[in-house]
């Protein structure tokens, strides 16, 4: 009876232990928007959409811009794809090679080519997305 009992328990264990380390990923890759973006400071730039991945908790597109002369790669930080359902915007709303005006709070890692984003508008029909008030700094 003892050593079911003890069996019983390192089955509970071992379960407990790998549930845990199934979601130490997904807790470690979130990240604090402060620590990563410069709050009180906002850039502009424009080019062409590389791609798009549509997911939660965060989308992120990558934006192809013309920079003295060389093409330059930016990673864009946008909302999760359930909230820009809801506000209209599907994963094929936008598409690769449109050109779009992204205006947000750049990474605070010179160099990174980091953005959060708080507004996009597509060039070819002024589609318009901006980050609802008060949602600029959460997670």
């Amino acid at each position: 009876m003892l050593s079911g009992m003890i069996r019983m328990r390192r089955v509970v264990a071992a379960v407990l232990t790998a549930g845990a380390c199934a979601l130490a990923p997904a807790a470690s890759a979130h990240h604090s928007f402060p620590g990563t973006y410069i709050e009180n400071r906002t850039v502009t730039i424009e080019g062409e959409l590389a791609q798009i991945v549509f997911r939660n908790p965060h989308s992120f597109i990558q934006v192809v811009v013309q920079q003295r002369g060389a093409r330059v790669r930016y990673d864009v930080e946008w909302v999760g794809a359930g909230e820009l359902v809801r506000d209209g915007i599907t994963r094929t709303t936008l598409k690769q090679g449109d050109r779009v005006v992204i205006s947000g709070m750049p990474g605070a890692t010179a160099g990174d080519n980091r953005v959060r984003m708080l507004s996009l508008r597509r060039v070819k029909d002024g589609l318009d997305w901006k980050m609802p008030p008060g949602r600029q700094m959460m997670n």
